[in-house]
């Protein structure tokens, strides 16, 4: 038989979810390190996310949004280096293995750690490439911040991501 403490543990947290839903939320997405490590939900006039398998541009930012959420979760692993043998040209994962040797970072990222937001947009395209901007946001502190912005080559024939160099 529950005793009433436990009935008023039940009832307190029932209250405090109708209260919960009532109250207005932020439209911020970020994720917060609380006691549960709960992530906020975008619930305004968020921006709709959408792709083509057929586009560049959806492929390159599709890569690095599950290639940073794999860092995120569980680091480094298989599952990175699968993202990485299906996304981007065998040279290019060769060039990124010759380079994160020689400068001990994540030659996808051109940083060590994970960003805590990323942004890809079409740039230009010619010859046979398509070129994307990729901006990538690290904090540094609580209140700092700082961006990375790489320069993303695909091959229009394969759609494949063949060369990563920093800059603007």
């Amino acid at each position: 038989m529950a005793t009433s403490r436990t009935l008023r543990r039940i009832a307190l947290s029932g209250a405090l979810l109708v209260i919960g839903a009532a109250l207005p939320t932020t439209t911020t997405g970020a994720r917060t390190d609380t006691e549960s490590t709960v992530a906020t939900v975008a619930t305004g006039a968020a921006p709709a996310r959408a792709g083509r398998p057929t586009s560049a541009v959806d492929r390159v930012a599709d890569f690095y949004g599950a290639y940073i959420d794999i860092l995120y979760d569980s680091g480094r692993s298989r599952l990175s280096d699968s993202l990485r043998t299906h996304y981007l040209t065998p040279g290019l994962r060769r060039d990124l293995a010759r380079w994160e040797a020689e400068h001990s970072m994540d030659g996808v990222l051109r940083d060590k750690g994970v960003p805590i937001a990323w942004e890809v947009v079409y740039n230009d395209s010619g010859m046979g490439h398509c070129w994307t901007r990729a901006t990538l946001t690290w904090q540094d502190t609580a209140s700092r911040t700082h961006r990375t912005r790489l320069m993303i080559q695909s091959d229009l024939a394969t759609l494949l991501i063949s060369g990563i160099r920093s800059g603007t």
